[in-house]
């Protein structure tokens, strides 16, 4: 290995601090496209049919503890996370 001067080794420690901060731009700048293109991906959800069933079970006793709302237990309450649309076959 051949010797460095102290202004070779900051040279080469700021080429390194320069080449990875512009990869941290890169990833970056391609996780926001991601997140502007998949919205949602932020969207909160229920994950299994478990969940789904406790979230029903607790609108229906919310509904249930305000009189005088009968009638709006007889339709059921399909949400967007639910019943998601279906993915269009455009190409992006």
């Amino acid at each position: 290995m051949r010797n460095m001067t102290d202004a070779d080794r900051a040279r080469l420690r700021e080429s390194f601090i320069g080449n990875g901060l512009l990869f941290l731009f890169g990833c970056g700048v391609l996780a926001f496209l991601v997140a502007v293109d998949r919205v949602d991906w932020f969207s909160i959800r229920p994950a299994t049919g478990t969940s789904i069933a406790m979230a029903r079970s607790t609108e229906a006793a919310e509904k249930s503890a305000t009189p005088g709302k009968a009638e709006t237990l007889a339709k059921p309450a399909v949400s967007v996370a639910q019943q998601p649309a279906p993915e269009t076959a455009s190409p992006r």
